[in-house]
This record gives C-alpha cells, structure tokens and sequence, in this order.
C-alpha cells in the first residue's frame, strides 16, 4: 500500500498548521555521524512513489531526493561521532532530530517522528509513528532525505579514509569493515563507544602496555 498524508491530515485537523516528518540514518554504523531530516511536504505537490529509503532503488532514492528537495522545505542536521561517544546512540539521534526541526525555514508546529519514541528536547508538539518511513509521506521523505545525505557524507570520507568501504557499506560493520578496522586501525571517524572499536582500542592499548 504505501505511506499516506493520514498522520499529517489528522494533526492539521487538529489546529497544526505545518507539519514536519522526521527520520534519521545511521545509530548502526561503527563510523561517521548520524543525520536526520525533517522535511515539510506540500500536499498539493508531493513527489510520486515516496515510500521508507530502504524500500527503494539507490537510482529512485537519487531521483526522488531531487524532487524533494525542488518542492518541500527541508533540513538536514547531524550529531558528531564525538556526541555519539559523549551521549549515546540513542539520544545522539534524538539530538540530530532536535536540530533538524529547529532548521527547518519555517516554524513547524507539530512533528510526526519515525519511531516509537520523541526527543526529550524537541520544542513543538509530536507524535511517534513506529514504522512511520513506510506509514506517513512526510516520514518517508525525511527517510530519503537523511540517506542520502549521510550517504554522501561518508563517500567524501571514503576519498579521505580509503581500504574501509565507506563509499559502498556507509560505515556499517560489513565484514570487510571490521577487516579493514583490525587490519588498518581506527580512524579519528570511528565511534569509539561501539564494542567493535572499542575493543580494538582496548586490544592495542593492553598489547602496548
């Protein structure tokens, strides 16, 4: 079936004028940060074949980020790799989520948020959809948006930081990742709270003691 304009129907019903989708990629990945979206569709001009980023075509998704970008108002925000070992996983998403929103060029009022939980920080009233990237238009969009975007991102790093894969696995633990982890070390990218680098660091640290 598809995601539908339902979530967003019922909160502009509700006295919410403008409402915001938002999705984030990347809590799996042993590198790089994690980016979140929150993206504003206008109902009268919403792409076609918009559905979860992990249900598409890397060519769709690519296509697709085009015709969003064109006709809605997006932000992308990110957390660091050193938020993410400050912080944890979790709320490093919740903190990529927060920013995005606040980036938005207008004011949303209400935010549909892909998961079964709301950043603590989030500033404008919100509602959890789990599984939101296949139910709600705004949600899948955020979800192609953020992709994409991260994507990108660790491509550059891969140009940088060549022999892990980022350009192809976008930092998560594929075996030749963690190959390329034991066999050329840890980056200043890596997240070293992960128990894979983590216990690399500790291995070395306790061989060289």
């Amino acid at each position: 079936m598809g995601p539908d304009y339902r979530f967003e129907d019922e909160a502009i019903a509700q006295g919410f004028g403008v409402v915001a989708g938002v999705d984030e990629v990347g809590r799996g990945p042993l590198a790089g940060p994690v980016t979140a979206a929150a993206v504003v569709l206008d109902p009268a001009r919403i792409p076609a074949g918009l559905n979860d980023s992990k249900a598409l075509t890397a060519k769709r998704r690519e296509a697709l980020f085009d015709e969003i970008a064109a006709v809605a108002h997006v932000s992308i925000a990110h957390a660091s790799v050193e938020e993410i070992d400050e912080i944890n996983i979790l709320r490093a998403s919740h903190l990529a989520m927060e920013r995005a929103v606040a980036g938005l060029p207008v004011a949303a009022g209400f935010a549909l948020i892909d998961g079964n939980l709301l950043p603590r920080d989030l500033r404008i009233p919100a509602r959890a959809v789990i599984k939101g990237d296949a139910l709600s238009l705004s949600i899948s969009a955020a979800s192609i948006m953020a992709k994409i975007c991260r994507d990108r991102i660790m491509w550059d790093l891969a140009q940088h930081y060549p022999g892990y894969g980022w350009e192809t696995n976008a930092g998560y633990p594929s075996k030749s990742h963690k190959e390329a982890l034991r066999n050329l070390g840890v980056t200043p990218h890596h997240r070293r709270s992960f128990k894979p680098v983590h216990n690399i660091l500790y291995q070395d640290n306790f061989v060289s003691d």
